[in-house]
Parts: C-alpha cells; structure tokens; sequence
C-alpha cells in the first residue's frame, strides 16, 4: 500500500522530510477495523508530533480520517466491510498518511451519510476536542438550547477546534464569544454561529465593548500564555476555564484563585492513549455529531479544496500551510 514517511530532525522543506514508500497491508487484530482510507485531515497535531520526532525517526504521521471497512476483527459489533467511517485515531499507533490503516473499533463511527469523505474527514479530531471539552470537561449539558444565558468566549474562533467550538456551543444555546484576526475569520466564525466576534488583541477591552464584560467558561485553543492575564481578568467569579495547547513556560496560576476559577485540560488522545474505561464513549460522540450534521445542525469545517492524491508532496505542503498559521476551518488531503 502507498505511504507516507516523515523522518525526524529535518525541515519541513527537505526533501527527505517526507517520502513516499510501499508498505504491506495490515491485518486487524481483536478490536480492530481495517480501513481503506478516502481523506484525510492535518491537523496541529500533525506538525507538532513532526517536529518533535527524534532525528531519524520514522513514522507515518496522519490521525483524521474517512473512509471504507475492508475487514474486522473478531468480537467487533456494529460495523462491516463496506461500511463508511470516519474517526481520529490513536497516537501509539501508525497514522493515516496510508492507503490502509487499522483503527480501534470503539474509536470509530459510521460517517455522516450527507457528507464527501473530504468534508467528513475535516470533522473527528476537532468534534472530539470540542465535544469533550465543552461537555465532558466544562460542564455544559450537550442538548440543543440546554445552556442558555450563559457565555462561552472561545479564544480561536476560525480554527479547526474553534469551528467545532462555536457550532457545537451555539446549538447547545450558549452566547458564543468568538476572537479572531482577521476579516474572513470573522466572517467564518459569524456564519457558523457566533453571536460576537472580537479581536484578540485587548480582551477586556472587546468585550467590554460588545456589553459582556465578563464570561462563564473560556475555551482558549492557542497562545494560552499571551492571553494569560487577560483571561483572570475576563472570567466570571466561578468560572471555568479549558486549555488544549502547550505553554512555552511557567505561568502564575494565583491569578485567577480569587475568583475560585476551575482549570481543565483537553486532550482527546487521552481516552486511547491510556486505554480508559470509558474508551468507547469517542465513537459514540462521533456518532451523536454524524446525527447533527445529517440533521443539518452541524456542518462540516472543511475550509478550502481539499488537496488532491496521498504523496509526500501533498503532505508537505499541507504541513506547511499548518504551520503557517493563516488555515480557516480545516484542510484535507483527499486521495
């Protein structure tokens, strides 16, 4: 089967970086569905775990994806060859950046039917972190309209997670308090539910000037550390406050112990990475999120064309765009 290789220690750029090789098919263990792969999504994720391979390591990068049952394992219910998936994988095992990929039953669901497999790839990953974060780790009751009155600032609005965030916290009926830097991210994250947007520069001093000059939970999908001290300043006394990405060095969390702030993480390889009891609540998510998308309450966050065909080039380019930082929504690989 074609497959991708990253190689530890080199640029993006190189060459070497990445490389297109023919690998065996895979054969599915106990648990196990073997998926022939239609797309694929990068993601953060992707680029971070590049970046941090020990020089000369290989390894097959990639943990969205769409596509087709070919086989099953043994004991799996509920799934068969020929049926459409879609699902964000596991981090201890070989990515998607292949023609064929075996995949955790549990963490899998069947793809939204309205959708391409491109706009289904756009969707696991970040309705995973979004779901969880808002209601597993927040608190929020995930029914539509369930919180309303309350507030949500989301500190990255037009991102992949971001996206999520705001259609997934407008449905469930909160104020969605969006930032983002520019005009078409404003306008994306408007058309997906926001009722505000802001810039991230002066946080205070945007919501002040919309009328909101506090919020009850902050979801904070980058930069945690620039907007450290604006966040003590904006969360409601009580609030809640969710982080997903890493700080480049220590920060003085007694800002916010006044306030009796709640600090939580979301990591949504956490579930898979440590095999948890509640492993199988990711498929059941991806499922619930595939009903609202066919519902048409949730759309998909494919941002742009997807690019086009699994190869080296069309994985680095979509690294570096990743890295560039100026992706709305979400951006796939189609094959």
């Amino acid at each position: 089967m074609k497959t991708v290789i990253a190689t530890g220690g080199l640029a993006v750029t190189d060459p070497d970086a990445f490389r297109d090789v023919d690998m065996p098919v895979p054969a599915p263990g106990d648990r196990d569905l073997l998926v022939r792969i239609d797309a694929v999504a990068v993601n953060p994720v992707d680029t971070k775990v590049f970046e941090r391979l020990t020089p000369g390591t290989q390894r097959v990068l990639g943990w969205d994806a769409s596509g087709v049952v070919q086989a099953v394992g043994t004991g799996i219910s509920g799934f068969a060859p020929g049926q459409r998936v879609y699902y964000a994988g596991d981090l201890g095992r070989s990515g998607t950046n292949a023609e064929y990929q075996l995949v955790d039953a549990r963490l899998a669901a069947p793809a939204p039917a309205s959708l391409t497999p491109a706009q289904a790839a756009a969707l696991p990953l970040t309705s995973l972190t979004a779901w969880e974060g808002l209601f597993d780790r927040l608190g929020f009751t995930p029914e539509a309209g369930a919180n309303t009155g309350r507030t949500l600032l989301v500190i990255g609005g037009a991102g992949g997670v971001g996206s999520m965030l705001v259609q997934l916290g407008a449905w469930a009926g909160l104020t969605v308090i969006a930032t983002a830097g520019r005009p078409e991210s404003a306008g994306w994250c408007i058309s997906l539910g926001a009722a505000h947007v802001i810039g991230r520069g002066d946080l205070p001093a945007e919501l002040a000037r919309i009328g909101i000059p506090e919020v009850d939970a902050i979801f904070c999908t980058t930069h945690m550390e620039q907007h450290w001290a604006a966040m003590a300043s904006v969360i409601a006394p009580q609030g809640s406050i969710c982080l997903i990405d890493d700080p480049s060095g220590p920060l003085d969390i007694t800002l916010f112990k006044s306030k009796a702030v709640r600090f939580c993480w979301e990591f949504m390889f956490t579930r898979s990475m440590y095999a948890t009891w509640d492993i199988g609540r990711q498929g059941l998510i991806l499922a619930r999120v595939a009903r609202l998308v066919d519902e048409g309450t949730l759309r998909t966050t494919l941002g742009a064309e997807p690019l086009r065909g699994l190869s080296a080039a069309t994985v680095r380019l979509a690294h570096q765009r990743q890295r560039n930082g100026d992706v709305v929504g979400k951006q796939v690989i189609a094959f």
